[in-house]
């Protein structure tokens, strides 16, 4: 059974972020297709701006700077994302109060939260408020600010006042990169100031990042890696990048997927 488009990208970024470049002769012998679908792939993802195509294969791009729509990334990795979620919620102690930045993969927190009345949430996010309204027992606060419906936020002055009067246990980040060079990265300049503030208020700032944000560098910084307490991501975060964050000291933590142990 040939693989999918999906399976093809997972495979093709990951050799992207080990090796920085790749070859269309060797991916298509690698994957067992054709050099023309390899390269309706790279094209495809030189689109998506995932990486740069040259003669002969592809490099890694230098900065990312588009994000895709909210709607979109719910779809993107998604069983990592409730796999990082659910060891994500089980961090969470008796009686915690917690920071939940906007994102797909923190949605996922509250999924696994929602039996929890002992817990208080804090979040600018409005999918996770209209989530935790329908599913969470606990207690529900909303840092309120200026709407912005493309990325379906509060943020702006507003938003990081009312953040300022919490003091939290922890706070759940979501990130558009996460990078040994650049630290962590966000698409979006609002964003990456709000999740600044939600590290600066929490006890324990916690990164949520799927495979597929490690190695990559996007627009606005948030923070170094010294500055977050740990990062939870998955099993398909590679070898040599999970042991070169170890060796600076950078705790991760990896979660699994149902099924697979």
């Amino acid at each position: 059974m040939s693989l999918t488009f999906e399976e093809r990208k997972k495979t093709i970024l990951e050799q992207l972020l080990r090796d920085e470049k790749v070859q269309v002769f060797g991916l298509a012998e690698r994957l067992a297709v054709s050099p023309e679908t390899i390269r309706r792939d790279l094209d495809r993802l030189e689109k998506e701006g995932m990486l740069k195509k040259v003669y002969g294969g592809a490099v890694k791009t230098g900065t990312h700077i588009w994000e895709p729509p909210f709607s979109q990334r719910t779809q993107i990795n998604k069983a990592e994302k409730e796999a990082i979620g659910k060891l994500a919620a089980s961090l969470v102690k008796e009686n915690e109060t917690v920071m939940i930045d906007n994102g797909t993969t923190t949605m996922e927190v509250i999924r696994h939260l929602q039996g929890r009345s002992d817990v208080t949430i804090v979040t600018h996010s409005v999918p996770v408020m209209l989530l935790a309204l329908e599913t969470f027992k606990g207690d529900n606060h909303f840092a309120g600010g200026e709407i912005n419906a493309a990325l379906q936020s509060a943020g702006g002055a507003l938003a990081e006042q009312t953040l300022q009067q919490f003091k939290v246990h922890k706070a759940f980040i979501s990130v558009g990169g996460v990078s040994l060079v650049d630290g962590i990265t966000d698409y979006d300049l609002h964003e990456a100031s709000i999740s600044r503030k939600m590290i600066e208020r929490a006890e324990e700032a916690i990164v949520l990042a799927d495979h597929s944000k490690f190695g990559v560098s996007t627009f606005c910084r948030i923070s170094s890696l010294q500055d977050v307490s740990m990062i939870v991501t998955d099993r398909g975060c590679p070898e040599e990048l999970v042991r070169q964050f170890r060796e600076k000291s950078i705790e991760l933590l990896i979660a699994e997927q149902e099924g697979n142990g």
